[in-house]
């Protein structure tokens, strides 16, 4: 009987033990659980706080997008190097001309004329510019009457292709004096803008200090 009852008392001593030790790796079993959560939330969350950034490129694109250059003759403007409209954009109006293929008889004229110091020092005017074809349109007498007197009439015709301001295609259309004093006159609007008789086949391109709009005629000022 009595080591019956000393088995007994042996076994409670035992089972009182083993329950703080149960206890304790439960309550390690429910932290770690608890933490697990946590720590997965934490992670999933960190690709949502740079969310915003991934949007400012597509913001900034969208408002490059507004002001490109329009019109079928852009077709013509190489599409990279200096002469691009990129390249252009990063140099003064008579420069970036020179850059620009299709306005190399322009740029010979400005040079002849004294002109290019002017125009690059210039800040924010407008320029019609003409193309070489519309260079080679002009009447032998009326081109070799102009090249004759470069500080004169040459001077004059260029400068009639010039108004102060940086116009944009919203706000070109309208009367505007030239600075050769005389006044053009811009209707249309969109990608349909004359000058008078002259078109413009590319327009609102951006350089460092003018907005150009390149022409297909000469704008002959008045006589």
């Amino acid at each position: 009987m009595r080591n019956h009852n000393r088995t007994t008392r042996m076994a409670l001593v035992a089972l009182a033990l083993s329950l703080p030790l149960g206890m304790a790796a439960c309550g390690s079993n429910d932290t770690t659980s608890s933490s697990s959560p946590g720590s997965s939330s934490s992670m999933s969350e960190s690709p949502m706080s740079s969310s915003p950034m991934t949007e400012s490129p597509m913001a900034s694109g969208s408002a490059m997008a507004d002001g490109k250059p329009f019109g079928a003759g852009c077709s013509a403007v190489p599409a990279d190097g200096k002469g691009s409209f990129a390249g252009m954009a990063m140099d003064p109006v008579a420069t970036a001309a020179g850059n620009n293929p299709v306005l190399s008889t322009l740029v010979k004229a400005v040079g002849d004329a004294g002109l290019a110091d002017t125009l690059n020092t210039t800040q924010d005017i407008t320029v019609f510019a003409p193309t070489n074809d519309a260079f080679s349109a002009l009447d032998k007498p009326t081109m070799d009457a102009a090249m004759a007197d470069p500080k004169g009439l040459l001077t004059k015709v260029l400068t009639n292709h010039v108004v102060p301001g940086r116009l944009a295609p919203g706000k070109v259309a309208g009367d505007h004096k030239t600075l050769a004093g005389t006044m053009i006159t811009v209707t249309g609007s969109g990608e349909d803008v004359m000058i008078g008789k002259a078109k413009v086949v590319c327009g609102n391109v951006q350089t460092a200090n003018a907005t150009v709009y390149i022409v297909d005629q000469v704008l002959l000022p008045a006589s």
